[in-house]
């Protein structure tokens, strides 16, 4: 069963930086995309970020492209989330999903890890 554990959330000032991170662990993922989303409180589930695990190919939202950066250690199963610039309208639950197969949003993600908070105050 595949498991995802994400940290690094925190409080940061508008234009500072924070990296995520997500453990994932339970199999292999050489045929998986992991992706980063956020949630914001009373808004739906958005997609932030995605890459594949073996081809390491990205995508960004329009929203994140250029501030945010995903990346991969394979050694360690850990996906990234760089953030920089950061502002106030980044401030979510942030989560990772993982899929078998290329990014598709919307579009299942079958597992999901907890989420860390993120708060960026102006």
């Amino acid at each position: 069963q595949v498991q995802l554990v994400e940290s690094g959330g925190g409080l940061v000032q508008a234009g500072g930086s924070l990296r995520l991170s997500c453990a994932a662990s339970g199999r292999s993922f050489s045929t998986y995309t992991i992706a980063w989303f956020r949630q914001a409180p009373g808004k739906e589930r958005e997609f932030v970020a995605s890459i594949a695990w073996s081809a390491g190919r990205t995508y960004y939202a329009d929203s994140v492209e250029g501030r945010f950066t995903i990346s991969r250690d394979s050694a360690k199963s850990t996906v990234y989330l760089q953030m920089d610039n950061l502002k106030p309208e980044d401030t979510a639950v942030y989560y990772c999903g993982a899929r078998v197969g290329p990014h598709t949003w919307p579009g299942p993600y079958n597992d999901w890890g907890q989420g860390t908070q993120v708060t960026v105050s102006s």
